[in-house]
């Protein structure tokens, strides 16, 4: 039965039928493309149709499913993200490493999405040891407020899941071609604190004291709005300075971000006063800790293409740096 929840109290089907303003409740969360080929790379990309009882969505949470490894969502603007950690039942095999652990739910928090908007949201990830005509189940929860609802029912072996109220979204595993590299997995974003992500690439460059170097972005999927930048900053000075913000014109903004896993629970959050760059120190941006993130990016970055970026320093100025763009995996 599908249920919606407040502060301490919950109702059952029965007393929603009196809500008529709950009657848009019939369009399910839902995926874009329903069906996802063995062993690829997918962008899982999530349909939320409307609000809770015309109350707007403040946040969403994914249960990622065994067999759906190596997941990495996508960054919203004006939502905060979660990325919860944990063991799989099984080991999967990611370009020769043996990989027990991975992201098992994700969550966009502190957002607002007004019930008269619809908007998506989009996790990476590889489908990877499903047999071909299974489904996978991702059970979501919508947030609006004090208000939840639960999309998380899953139909039995066999059963129909369109008689359900509250259907968890599903993936339908379908075969694939049998390759030894998944091209796929050189898209989109690395959300991963991986070691040695990428050699340092582009030129040193430099503005007063500080020395700029090893920049790099990732590659990404046609469509991706949201990429993600690198590059190391030395400060040979005796005084501090800071990384007060940056623009590039590849995108309609580029925010300074930081990630920050406690308790196996990943969170990403936008550092709006900048990375300090103490004297005599040497800052990384790198994938998993700090990075830029491209907005609104024009056309998505290719591997081999280059991303120009304007670094404004609180006391040495503004620098101009060249961006190569890697693979996903920043080999």
């Amino acid at each position: 039965m599908k249920t919606i929840k407040t502060l301490g109290e919950t109702f059952g089907l029965a007393a929603l039928l009196s809500v008529t303003a709950f009657a848009s409740a019939e369009a399910h969360v839902t995926f874009l493309d329903r069906e996802a080929k063995q062993e690829s790379t997918i962008l899982a990309t999530l349909q939320v149709p409307h609000g809770c009882d015309s109350k707007a969505t403040t946040e969403v949470r994914v249960k990622l499913p065994e067999g759906f490894v190596f997941a990495k969502p996508q960054p919203k603007a004006g939502w905060e993200l979660e990325v919860i950690k944990g063991d799989y039942q099984k080991t999967y095999d990611n370009h020769g490493d043996k990989v027990k652990t991975g992201a098992i739910e994700v969550r966009w928090k502190n957002g607002n999405l007004s019930d008269d908007f619809y908007d998506t949201f989009v996790i990476q990830g590889k489908v990877s040891g499903v047999e071909a005509g299974s489904s996978l189940a991702f059970p979501v929860t919508q947030m609006c407020g004090d208000m939840v609802e639960a999309w998380d029912q899953v139909a039995k072996e066999g059963g129909d899941a369109h008689g359900m109220k509250s259907p968890a979204p599903l993936l339908k595993v379908v075969a694939g071609e049998d390759h030894g590299h998944d091209h796929d997995d050189m898209a989109g974003m690395d959300m991963s604190a991986m070691s040695g992500a990428a050699a340092p690439a582009g030129e040193t460059v430099k503005a007063g004291d500080l020395e700029i170097s090893g920049g790099f972005a990732k590659a990404m999927l046609p469509g991706q709005p949201v990429g993600g930048g690198f590059f190391t900053v030395k400060n040979n000075s005796q005084a501090d300075d800071r990384l007060v913000s940056v623009s590039s014109p590849a995108a309609g903004e580029v925010q300074i971000h930081e990630m920050v896993t406690k308790d196996n629970v990943m969170r990403m959050r936008q550092l709006k006063d900048g990375i300090a760059i103490a004297a005599g120190e040497t800052v990384k941006l790198e994938p998993g800790n700090l990075h830029l993130m491209f907005q609104k990016v024009k056309t998505p970055f290719k591997q081999g293409d280059t991303v120009p970026v304007t670094l404004t320093f609180e006391k040495a100025g503004k620098v101009d740096l060249v961006l190569q763009v890697l693979s996903a995996q920043g080999k």
